[in-house]
């Protein structure tokens, strides 16, 4: 997924829609019941909608692509995706309520629960539910992860000055000569992340970004910061020397390009995070997502997103040798994090597009 760059004002509109467009709201479709329905009733329902419409869901990122086609071949379930920001995709739901246009979206942990707590979820849990670690979803299905990825560098070996090495930590960035590219940091939960595991490098947590937005400033200042986003489209046309991205989308890139020219290396503290689906409460066919969610969590479904260099949430998914093979040995990690506090992320995210502006952009060169 690319998910695309924004505006500080679309960051701000964000949080306007969900605090204004969330109150009040009546029972559209989506307001349904899934969880008195049997995996058997869901699928003859999905059935008679015949469509599902996503948000943030793209064919590029973690192999959603071959999930929606399997989803069409054995149900009859046609798809579209409009990509987006996980921020835009909450804003949309709130904004269009009983007039949705999309029925499910992927989302970054930390939106589930906003997602949940501003009435824009509808409760789906799977017949997969214990499966899933408790700490990777909520009591009653709102929200659960479906992959886990990582932090860690790209670098277009081409790009590099000759006898140049990769950098391997924040820290060899910082002493070095490199140009580092970040995405939207202001609603971009990849590149919110990528924020975080600056900060915790240089002694900072989810409560305390100072150390990260210090990292970057000095970056800034220096002419060493680009903001142009690591997509594919960017990577291969050597605007990227050295970016932050999760593992599944530097593999998934580096391989799509031609793995030789770049190096993925993983920094001594590599922040874990997860993406959840959300279906949308107003949904207008609540049982086509609520059926992508339970054949995302399928063994079918987790072995898809592995084959999309995406860590299966259910580690006893049955996985095939093809699947197992793009993802990173265990042995490429060093320490991994996830966030302790998740309310204290939570409360720190909505004030990261204001300090960002303040303490980074305001410096750039």
């Amino acid at each position: 997924m690319s998910k695309k760059l924004h505006y500080i004002a679309l960051g701000l509109l964000t949080v306007v829609l969900l605090t204004a467009c969330s109150n009040g709201g009546g029972a559209g479709k989506g307001d349904v019941d899934l969880a008195s329905l049997s995996v058997e009733d869901l699928e003859a329902k999905a059935k008679e909608e015949g469509e599902v419409h996503s948000v943030g869901m793209p064919d590029s990122w973690a192999n959603w692509e071959e999930t929606w086609k399997d989803i069409e071949t054995k149900y009859g379930i046609k798809h579209a995706d409009t990509d987006m920001s996980s921020a835009e995709e909450l804003a949309k739901f709130a904004a269009e309520k009983k007039n949705a246009s999309a029925d499910i979206g992927d989302v970054g942990i930390a939106f589930g629960p906003v997602a949940e707590e501003q009435g824009l979820s509808l409760k789906y849990k799977t017949s997969y539910w214990d499966d899933v670690p408790d700490w990777a979803k909520d009591d009653d299905g709102d929200w659960l992860l479906a992959y886990t990825g990582q932090m860690c560098f790209i670098t277009d070996k081409q790009n590099l000055p000759e006898g140049v090495e990769p950098p391997k930590s924040y820290k060899d960035i910082l002493d070095g000569d490199y140009v580092l590219t970040i995405g939207d940091v202001e609603t971009g939960n990849q590149d919110q992340f990528a924020l975080l595991n600056a900060a915790i490098e240089f002694g900072g947590d989810e409560k305390n970004l100072r150390p990260g937005l210090d990292f970057f400033k000095k970056l800034a200042q220096e002419g060493r910061l680009k903001t142009n986003d690591s997509s594919l489209s960017n990577l291969e046309a050597g605007e990227v020397q050295v970016g932050m991205l999760w593992d599944f989308n530097a593999l998934n890139y580096a391989d799509n390009i031609g793995r030789d020219r770049f190096e993925i290396t993983v920094p001594p503290i590599s922040v874990m995070t997860g993406y959840t689906t959300i279906i949308n409460r107003y949904a207008s066919n609540p049982y086509a997502a609520a059926l992508a969610r339970e054949f995302i969590l399928s063994d079918e479904g987790q072995d898809n997103l592995a084959k999309g260099y995406a860590r299966p949430i259910r580690e006893n998914a049955q996985l095939s040798e093809e699947a197992k093979e793009k993802l990173l040995p265990p042995d490429a990690y060093n320490e991994i994090y996830r966030v302790k506090d998740q309310k204290a992320w939570e409360e720190t995210t909505k004030t990261i597009a204001q300090l960002w502006q303040e303490n980074v952009v305001a410096f750039l060169k």
